[in-house]
């Protein structure tokens, strides 16, 4: 008998998520705003999603708090918490405050997505925070490496987003201004440009939600930003100097 899993969000990367446990996990999905399970997960409350042993918060980081408020009461006292936001030190910090204290906490940043993701997830990267408990992230890192074939990194949250305010940040942030000036050339292109819009297109269709995360709530993302744009300003400066 498969061990039950709970499954808060059922977006793109909730269904993502339960594509690659549903074999080994019997996936207990709560969304509001879903209504299929997709033969991957049994649509359920809050209460009984957030009562399984192990319970993996696929929402928003902007709805992160609201989410763990939620499921506080319903929690079993030893659960697993796994939470798989884009930022790490805030919801760190907010799993460590709101949730009971026996609650065992991991967090998780899997480094692709459900464009990315789309053709097999083997060999693709994730990150393993230790937030409550080292040994709870040696076995999620444990599991993420044998089961699910992917690239583990164990890095603390401040080291996570520190890289990711320029892994992330700036990729993000040169999408949306090559997408504000499409349409853009696509017949006489070069390989470096067709490269270029490859990565536009992984990032093309994510929510809003994971932009703002990825800029407004990792806290080493404003510093790469003035950073970026100061060099833009000198190198628009240099090309202007002729």
């Amino acid at each position: 008998m498969r061990e039950r899993l709970g499954l808060i969000g059922f977006g793109a990367f909730g269904r993502l998520t339960a594509r690659h446990l549903s074999a080994g996990f019997e996936i207990l999905a709560h969304d509001p705003a879903a209504s299929d399970g997709e033969g991957l997960a049994t649509l359920t409350d809050l209460a009984t999603a957030a009562a399984c042993p192990t319970v993996v918060l696929a929402v928003p980081v902007e709805a992160l708090e609201a989410t763990l408020i939620a499921i506080g009461p319903h929690l079993n006292p030893e659960a697993l918490v796994i939470d798989v936001g884009s930022v790490k030190v805030k919801p760190a910090q907010a799993m460590n405050a709101l949730l009971p204290p026996g609650v065992r906490i991991v967090g998780t940043h899997p480094l692709f997505g459900p464009q990315s993701g789309k053709d097999g997830i083997a060999g693709l990267r994730i990150a393993v925070c230790e937030v409550r408990g080292a040994k709870d992230a040696r076995r999620v890192a444990a599991f993420c490496r044998r089961a699910l074939r992917l690239k583990v990194f164990q890095v603390s949250p401040e080291d996570h987003d520190r890289e990711a305010a320029t892994v992330q940040g700036l990729t993000h942030l040169i999408a949306r201004v090559l997408m504000a000036m499409e349409p853009l050339p696509t017949r006489m292109t070069t390989i470096s440009f067709d490269r270029l819009m490859q990565a536009v297109d992984m990032v093309r269709h994510d929510s809003p939600a994971v932009f703002r995360a990825i800029e407004r709530d990792n806290p080493f993302a404003a510093d790469v930003r003035e950073r970026f744009f100061a060099l833009a300003d000198e190198a628009r400066g240099k090309v202007g100097a002729g």
